[in-house]
């Protein structure tokens, strides 16, 4: 059984800058960067019959490629203490969130029963142990309210698997990556 997620994956210049910026906040822990990912959808445990049955929808799904630009910070959950660091993708791309639409309607032509929670697009980019210091958060937020990292070039995304080992953040393996359309001219 492997535990699988579909994400799309910054270069590895957007990877690096996104987690430099939770580096200098006490009681955060910085995403590696080659862990910063956009997750569209997280599918769980999932037994290799039925993921390569989802490889096969998500190798249906057609999006053109789109430019997908990065901007702003935040903390989840948004009430009680915060757990996570993001950066998000500002009001993201429309090709975005017709992305996340078929990449859903693939999995869920294979397993009616997959959770379809709703969607914050960002990238995490840190998390905070139960000792991070509210006032250096809120400092954060505030020095980077106007954040943004280059914009980049979405031309596909990823079915990954991940492993959890213990006492080390979680190692991910590309499954299948599946491009999306070339953009139109114009």
């Amino acid at each position: 059984m492997a535990r699988l997620f579909v994400a799309l994956v910054p270069p590895v210049l957007v990877q690096a800058e996104l987690t430099a910026l939770a580096v200098p906040v006490a009681g955060a822990r910085s995403t590696p960067p080659e862990n910063v990912h956009l997750t569209l959808r997280f599918i769980g445990e999932t037994a290799p019959e039925k993921q390569d049955r989802f490889v096969e929808a998500l190798a249906r799904v057609r999006v053109e490629s789109f430019v997908l630009p990065v901007g702003t910070v935040g903390l989840f959950p948004s009430r009680g203490p915060a757990k996570v660091l993001w950066a998000g993708v500002g009001g993201g791309h429309p090709r975005l969130h017709q992305l996340r639409q078929q990449v859903d309607e693939a999995l869920l032509s294979v397993d009616a029963g997959l959770a379809v929670p709703g969607f914050h697009a960002h990238f995490t980019i840190g998390r905070l142990s139960e000792t991070h210091e509210p006032r250096e958060i809120a400092q954060f937020l505030e020095r980077y309210a106007n954040y943004e990292a280059p914009p980049f070039r979405v031309t596909d995304f990823q079915l990954l698997a991940s492993e959890l080992p213990p006492g080390r953040p979680p190692a991910y393996r590309v499954v299948r990556t599946f491009a999306l359309e070339p953009s139109l001219p114009g």
